[in-house]
């Protein structure tokens, strides 16, 4: 199956992103991707002074509804970051990342759970964390799974997902650019690609302060895809009988020590 992975320049006006979305997803469905992928928050990007929660919606509100007719009319999977409405919050929301199947139904979503309070910046104070663990969807034969930018910090997170099944893991990001935070990033990607014999795609936000490089790993690490800092598409296919091979040759994932480090 072949995945896009759709690196942007995030708007404060949901609508304007939505242009962007249609604009990827007719591109992303001509070169015959089966599914394209958005960065974390991709929704709307909050004015200064503006909170999260006014400009998230529920699943079924205008722009979450406009993805999904864009899946349906395309055929194509979307994996996107939005912030969802959470009751009785009037100024956080949910990080939220969705996913539309071809016939734009939600197929799964999942709520950040690891929230970004660090290195002078306050995630929680506009989000409100999530309490489950990342699901898996199934698109092209290949199991996926979620997770969002600071949760590729925690690899117990990856190492859950593998063991539920999954055979790829995709990662919307919002990535701070900075001293040593772009090494931090393709180093986090390629190690949790490694370390659990998957293949492993991170999408980001790009124009300042967030650092783009959005990049596809395959199982054994090697570099499948990515961009520089500015707006692009990059696609790359995944491969089962590639993802079979590399277990077959490196089985890390019947060599653990479950009797020693898990309960």
């Amino acid at each position: 199956m072949k995945i896009t992975l759709a690196q942007t320049v995030v708007s404060e006006y949901p609508e304007d992103n939505l242009v962007t979305a249609v604009n990827a997803v007719q591109r992303a469905s001509t070169e015959g991707s089966d599914l394209i992928a958005f960065p974390e928050t991709f929704m709307a990007r909050p004015e200064k002074g503006m909170s999260a929660a006014a400009i998230a919606e529920p699943p079924d509100g205008p722009f979450i509804s406009g993805l999904a007719e864009l899946a349906e009319q395309y055929k194509i999977t979307i994996v996107c970051g939005v912030w969802q409405t959470v009751e009785g919050e009037k100024k956080r929301a949910a990080n939220t990342v969705i996913v539309l199947d071809r016939d734009g139904s939600l197929q799964a979503q999942y709520r950040k759970i690891h929230l970004f309070d660090a290195l002078n910046v306050n995630e929680s104070e506009q989000m409100v964390a999530g309490s489950l663990p990342p699901p898996l969807f199934s698109c092209g034969g290949i199991r996926f799974g979620l997770a969002i930018c600071y949760d590729l910090r925690f690899p117990e997170l990856f190492r859950y997902l593998v063991r539920q099944g999954a055979e790829a893991v995709i990662v919307p990001a919002a990535w701070y650019g900075g001293v040593l935070k772009q090494e931090h990033w393709l180093t986090l990607l390629r190690a949790r690609a490694i370390e659990n014999t998957l293949y492993l795609a991170g999408v980001n936000q790009c124009s300042d302060p967030f650092c783009g490089r959005s990049n596809l790993f395959d199982p054994f690490g090697v570099h499948l895809a990515g961009a520089g800092e500015t707006a692009a598409l990059v696609s790359a296919h995944i491969e089962k009988k590639r993802l079979k091979d590399i277990r077959e040759q490196l089985p890390v994932l019947s060599h653990i020590r479950n009797d020693l480090f898990l309960t």
